[in-house]
């Protein structure tokens, strides 16, 4: 048994939890499953399509946000958000890769 990260998590590991933290809520999930590839939204239109509120769905987007997994960008009065698709795509490859080679063939 490995016993050096019964305290902490290894410094490289620490996006990936963010990651799986953000990831865990059924709501967010929602969110994400709400855009079409490539495609940029802004908050109106997340909101639109959901039965949460504003509010509820600005934390989920900072969430979100803050975790790395959708990024944004300011247009006029707009912020329209997108997956940060390459980015998902590494933490996800990260845990793969670790699984692999710690406990796999």
């Amino acid at each position: 048994m490995k016993t050096s990260y019964d305290h902490a998590l290894p410094p490289e590991w620490l996006p990936m939890s963010k990651v799986f933290a953000a990831l865990g809520d059924e709501q967010r999930q929602r969110i994400l499953l709400l855009f079409e590839r490539g495609e940029r939204l802004n908050i109106a239109q997340i909101v639109d399509a959901s039965p949460l509120s504003r509010s509820a769905i600005t934390h989920h987007l900072r969430v979100l946000h803050d975790a790395g997994v959708l990024r944004s960008e300011k247009v006029g009065k707009e912020v329209y958000f997108w997956i940060d698709a390459p980015f998902v795509a590494g933490v996800i490859e990260d845990v793969l890769g670790y699984i692999r080679e710690n406990h796999g063939s």
